[in-house]
């Protein structure tokens, strides 16, 4: 997984994923980590004395950051492999069945066009077509 220097991320709320406006959810996108633990110190922030400043900051974000846009998330993302806890992605056995469930629906839809291109239905309606 490489970084191109033209594809920068840009920090969104992610409502998709998010308990009340997605404002931990979309700085743990951002970042790459697991939203509960960006909940959990947003919240441990909050009971340590800044309280003002949380609330502050998140209403802030909220007003300030664009939602997701819905073609940000398409079926055909990036797989993100977790290689420590705190990481945001799948564990790699879980990304390789993953995978390997995406690899199969793909044979199954090309059996099947090729089922079809091999017909003599297939084979008919093209030569009508040709006339």
């Amino acid at each position: 997984m490489t970084d191109n220097n033209n594809s920068r991320k840009t920090l969104y709320r992610n409502k998709r994923n998010g308990k009340i406006a997605g404002v931990c959810a979309g700085i743990a996108d951002y970042f790459n980590l697991e939203t509960w633990l960006v909940r959990v110190a947003v919240v441990s922030i909050f009971l340590l004395g800044g309280s003002a400043v949380m609330v502050v900051a998140y209403v802030a974000l909220w007003m300030i950051l664009d939602e997701t846009p819905r073609d940000f998330d398409s079926e055909y993302r990036e797989v993100g492999i977790k290689k420590k806890v705190w990481q945001a992605g799948e564990p790699a056995t879980q990304a390789l069945r993953d995978l390997n469930q995406r690899f199969t629906g793909l044979e199954t839809k090309l059996r099947d066009l090729e089922t079809y291109v091999t017909s003599e239905q297939f084979e008919l309606k093209r030569q009508i077509n040709n006339l």
